[in-house]
């Protein structure tokens, strides 16, 4: 597996950066613009984003990911650059008529905003990640196929050889009949270098052309059989190389698409809410006030922090108590508890739920049920986080060395890792689902040795784990 390109210096980042800093919001149809909302930053502001903005800030605000500055185009949602009103700014509003026209106008701004940055960011992932699968299962289409070349050029070589030691052990009882010790030294079976060689003697051999044409010809024959699959496989790995980095390239790609898509998300779950109970406390002409509004949101709020805190304990309940994770002397651990429901290899292609199965599958499945734990096989580093079309929600992990694993069809709201993280064999990083192209939950396990897929039921069994 190859790894992450370089990263480009800092100019092109920071360009991007000035770019982002004097950006408006998304202008929609029949959207405000940014001097009509009122939410562009002000120059002070643009300046001390500016001046004030790390690539470290980025990423711990998880607005940027590393691989985000390896692609160009725009970095993060047009609503980052915003700046949203403050409770305070709505109580005072509401005292003045004009004033409080202008904030209602501004806050329906940002609120358009904060959709249509969802709404454009998700379609941009989902594009994005079905070229990264179409590309990936193209490039191991390729692979396989160079792979089974090459096999085919070994057998066909070993014939050829073959062939030609019996053309040689013919022609050696041919001169043994007739006396020739030399000729008979000459073509003693074995001892040509190679294939080629020996045939090249035999060539000149009228005796042997006489009374075993069949022989010799078919001998040649099997050498140029071999010669052309080794051709083949020559075309066909050159073919398998060019994909290689076209997948990548396209993995980069969505990556930072589905980096985009979860900034804008996070940005609408941050401020979506706060900004319509302003809006609803701006209109509201009853008595409530607005610590009433601020005190809804706060509460909301903590309700979503309950439920994803016990979602999560729920996962590592399933996790405890399954038989997945479980790290071995070789360092390697089972990638759940499931069962094994389908191998590695050629298969039938199966339909249904829209869609068909691919024929050839290039891993294996294993279900624990939906929700289950999926554990990291071995210590690496996740270089891939997000949707990948059939596969669904995936997690690639590089463990170095060329070994790299996938994971596949993780259920919504399953990623218990992100891009960049470093994790340890056994590591709980998500739970199963059906996610893209499932019949049902199960984990899809892939195995990668220099970023192509091999068998990974044996693949982990030469490192102590069953699955």
């Amino acid at each position: 597996m190859n790894t992450p390109r370089a990263r480009p210096a800092g100019g092109r980042l920071a360009g991007s950066l000035r770019t982002l800093a004097t950006r408006s919001v998304l202008t929609l149809p029949g959207a405000l613009t940014a001097e009509e909302c009122g939410c562009a930053p002000t120059p002070a502001e643009s300046s001390a984003f500016r001046a004030g903005v790390s690539r470290r800030t980025l990423l711990t605000a998880g607005a940027l990911s590393p691989v985000a500055v390896l692609v160009a185009g725009p970095l993060l949602p047009a609503a980052f650059a915003a700046t949203y009103p403050s409770w305070e700014d709505v109580q005072a509003a509401k005292t003045n008529e004009a004033t409080k026209a202008a904030e209602v106008q501004r806050i329906r701004g940002l609120i358009q905003s904060l959709t249509g940055d969802v709404a454009r960011t998700r379609t941009a992932a989902e594009q994005a990640a079905g070229a990264f699968y179409t590309a990936q299962q193209e490039y191991f289409d390729a692979s396989i196929r160079a792979d089974t070349l090459q096999s085919q050029a070994d057998v066909e070589a070993q014939n050829a050889t073959d062939a030609a030691n019996k053309a040689g052990r013919i022609a050696a009882q041919l001169y043994r009949d007739g006396g020739d010790t030399t000729s008979l030294e000459l073509f003693f079976s074995g001892s040509a270098a190679t294939a080629d060689d020996l045939l090249s003697r035999l060539g000149v051999m009228d005796k042997l052309l006489e009374r075993n044409q069949a022989v010799y010809a078919a001998a040649l024959t099997a050498r140029d059989a071999a010669q052309s699959l080794t051709d083949q496989a020559v075309v066909a790995r050159d073919e398998r190389d060019r994909l290689q980095q076209v997948a990548e390239q396209k993995m980069l790609e969505s990556q930072q698409a589905a980096d985009a898509a979860q900034a804008a998300l996070d940005a609408q779950t941050l401020h979506l809410g706060e900004l319509q109970a302003q809006l609803t406390a701006l209109e509201d002409t009853t008595a409530k006030t607005i610590a009433d509004y601020q005190a809804g949101v706060e509460a909301a709020r903590l309700a979503e922090e309950q439920r994803r805190a016990a979602e999560r304990a729920e996962a590592e309940r399933l996790a405890a108590s399954g038989g997945g994770g479980g790290v071995v002397s070789s360092g390697w651990a089972r990638p759940t508890s499931g069962h094994r429901t389908s191998g590695f290899g050629p298969r039938s292609s199966q339909c249904g739920n829209g869609y068909c199965s691919t024929s050839y599958h290039y891993g294996v499945d294993l279900s624990g049920g939906c929700g289950a734990g999926i554990y990291a096989a071995a210590a690496g580093t996740v270089v891939y986080a997000g949707y990948n079309g059939g596969y669904g929600n995936y997690i690639k992990i590089d463990h170095g060395g060329g070994i790299g694993t996938g994971y596949a069809h993780i259920r919504p709201g399953g990623f218990y890792v992100g891009y960049g993280q470093r994790v340890n064999a056994g590591d709980l990083i998500g739970s199963e689902g059906n996610t893209g192209n499932a019949f049902g939950c199960n984990l899809h396990f892939e195995a990668y040795v220099n970023g192509s897929p091999v068998n990974p039921i044996t693949f982990l069994a030469d490192r102590g784990v069953s699955i």
